[in-house]
């Protein structure tokens, strides 16, 4: 299997890879703004906790898009990595590290976004704690889902900055993307590094900031579903390599 990918044409390669990050944005938007960002409710955990109790089909359906979105980007990232490796492989590796990394973390962290769910159940084992305790824990849950999606988006975005370096470096990508992806991994850093250590702070960073980072992704995705990459300067600079 890993021989038939291998000799997979880089175009093709590069229009799979572009699929794949296009499902990585559309479920990952649809988790972030449709489920959690309609039923959260900032600052009251009860109506949080009504709101999850009165659309958990959806509720559930957000665990799915982000478990979709996780699945996708690990492809995202092996196809990549194929496709960088002749700019310097070892930069590719490094940068698939840390993709990689920022997928387990999600990974591990979508049990945040279910948690409720067993908090808020009709549960005899929960009869201890009352109902305020067990919004209160709900809510403290998504917190803590929110805090971990953070720190897997600091790896995210270290992956976006060796892939914009990789690109820069290329033949066979344009070189805008490069620049347009590192401006993007720069919003990430800076933007999660502030939540992190300035909290105050970053509640009053502005939405639009991030859309760099949705301008970034988007471009590349868009290139290499409609485009894809030119065969023969990656074959000559995967030669060069070699070489």
């Amino acid at each position: 299997m890993t021989e038939r990918i291998s000799k997979t044409s880089p175009r093709l390669k590069a229009r799979i890879a572009g699929g794949l990050y296009l499902i990585v944005i559309v479920a990952g938007i649809f988790a972030e703004v449709f489920v959690r960002g309609a039923l959260i409710v900032p600052g009251d955990a009860a109506a949080t906790a009504s709101n999850i109790l009165a659309s958990e089909p959806l509720f559930r359906l957000g665990f799915a898009a982000d478990l979709v979105a996780v699945a996708a980007y690990i492809g995202v990232t092996a196809l990549l990595y194929e496709l960088l490796k002749p700019v310097s492989r070892t930069l590719a590796l490094l940068g698939t590290f840390f993709g990689l990394a920022g997928s387990a973390i999600m990974a591990v962290n979508m049990v945040n976004h279910l948690a409720p769910l067993f908090f808020l159940a009709d549960a005899g084992y929960l009869s201890a704690f009352d109902m305020d305790q067990l919004q209160a824990l709900a809510r403290v849950s998504l917190r803590l889902h929110g805090l971990g999606y953070n720190i897997a988006i600091v790896f995210f975005g270290l992956h976006l900055l060796f892939l914009g370096w990789l690109i820069l470096r290329s033949s066979f990508l344009p070189r805008i993307l490069g620049v347009l992806l590192a401006i993007a991994a720069v919003c990430f850093l800076v933007n999660n590094f502030a939540i992190f250590l300035a909290p105050a702070f970053a509640a009053q960073i502005p939405p639009y900031v991030m859309l760099p980072s949705l301008i970034g992704e988007g471009s590349l995705t868009l290139w290499l579903l409609v485009m894809g990459v030119n065969a023969v300067k990656w074959r000559e600079q995967a030669s060069a390599a070699r070489a």
